[in-house]
């Protein structure tokens, strides 16, 4: 059982500032930092941390080194396509004093899938497996409608939310994963039993996965609903958060867990990751979910 991560790679470009540069001036930065990321790379690295065999399908510049990162962390990078046309995704962020942040991003090579090489990462991909998307790149509609007729199982995390492209993809999904904005955006109401209803009338039978923040998560199919309440931690960046919790989430589906263990899994390590900083650095191996759990009453 694999799990196939069709999914962003960025670098991200982070720059200290005193306040925003403004049209015209040139500003110094009091530092700098490179970080690896990308919800398409968050969410792998964190499925191969969960013990996922996860293989990530994308697109980088010619000659970067990202997908050897990766490597290093787990994640399968023989779907990782070198662009020779196109920069690597990244994003130019400015952060000020006051903690604000400006971001330029960049979705370049992400944004230049090609359909002949995701299906050939495919090829020997089937029922016992996943295909999981965010809406970063292209080729989403017809990935999913490659991997349907593969007999794979299909998740989708719409961000950024595309309402019109979601519903699109609806009746061609196994798992849909929001938050609860998100989950507003695709309905319209800002009711949690309201929203789950409507989609649920949208896709009868269609598994919901819908992160809640500070107040946990929950999972619904039809009639059953199973709800997981967040660890209390003291919170220094919540960054990798939502995709520390769909890489657990999804490992641990895959691997055939019930909801309930899955959504705890990915609770803790979620949990784990907010009390660090950085989107990659944050997320723990299963070791480090086991010793917390363990301290949990």
């Amino acid at each position: 059982m694999s799990i196939y991560n069709l999914g962003s790679i960025n670098w991200d470009h982070c720059y200290r500032v005193s306040h925003f540069v403004r049209p015209g001036e040139t500003l110094m930065s009091s530092s700098y930092q490179l970080h690896l990321g990308g919800k398409g790379a968050n969410q792998s690295v964190a499925a191969a941390k969960a013990g996922a065999s996860i293989v990530h399908i994308g697109s980088v510049a010619q000659g970067d080194n990202a997908p050897q990162k990766l490597q290093s962390l787990g994640v399968t990078i023989t779907g990782i396509r070198e662009h020779a046309d196109e920069a690597t995704g990244h994003a130019l962020i400015q952060i000020d004093d006051q903690g604000e942040n400006a971001i330029i991003l960049h979705a370049g090579a992400n944004r230049a899938q090609n359909m002949q090489w995701v299906a050939e990462q495919l090829c020997e991909a089937g029922s016992q497996d996943w295909l999981l998307m965010q809406n970063e790149t292209n080729l989403i509609v017809e990935s999913a409608e490659l991997a349907k007729s593969k007999g794979m199982q299909v998740a989708f995390n719409p961000a950024p939310m595309d309402r019109e492209l979601t519903l699109r993809l609806l009746d061609k999904l196994d798992l849909l994963i929001v938050n609860q904005i998100e989950a507003q955006d695709l309905t319209g109401t800002d009711d949690l039993d309201a929203a789950i209803a409507q989609m649920q009338h949208m896709a009868p039978n269609l598994a919901l996965l819908i992160t809640l923040g500070s107040a946990g998560a929950c999972h619904c199919q039809g009639s059953q609903r199973h709800q997981v309440k967040a660890f209390k931690v003291d919170a220094v960046d919540t960054t990798a958060a939502g995709d520390t919790f769909i890489g657990y989430f999804l490992a641990n589906i895959s691997a055939g867990q019930p909801v309930s263990e899955a959504l705890r899994q990915a609770s803790a390590a979620a949990a784990i990751a907010v009390t660090r900083a950085g989107a990659i650095p944050s997320i723990p191996v299963q070791r480090e979910v086991a010793d917390f759990l363990a301290t949990q009453s």
